[in-house]
């Protein structure tokens, strides 16, 4: 008895793609900000106090263990530029480009599922 197969809609890829506009925008807009006004260094304000500081440790492990799923995943896959996501989540934000990564990463599933039921039918 085969084992039913995992539908890939598009469903999954718009939630990432809608995630990563979100995170893109917000992001860009604050990152922005903290760049133009005057105050001290923009890594400095990572651990202004307590609360911030907390977040700024949170947002380094789930940055971190969001590369090595990326690297991971992206060469598993064979995806091309998979890389890329990591370097550009330096220059933008994780929340950006983690997000888009998953999108893409689905629609490098659904891809490599209808190959394979493209190769069962011959």
């Amino acid at each position: 008895m085969s084992t039913p197969r995992r539908n890939r809609g598009n469903g999954a890829f718009w939630v990432y793609l809608a995630i990563a506009t979100i995170g893109l925008i917000g992001t860009a807009y604050f990152n922005l900000k903290g760049f133009t006004e005057p105050s001290d260094s923009f890594l400095a304000q990572w651990f202004a106090n307590s609360a911030v500081t907390s977040l700024s440790i949170d947002l380094l492990a789930v940055a971190s263990a969001a590369s090595i799923f990326i690297i991971l995943e992206g060469r598993r896959l064979g995806m091309r530029w998979y890389w890329l996501y990591v370097i550009a989540s330096f220059i933008t934000a994780v929340g950006f480009t983690f997000a888009l990564f998953l999108a893409m990463r689905e629609r490098k599933l659904a891809a490599l599922e209808k190959d394979s039921r493209t190769t069962d039918l011959r």
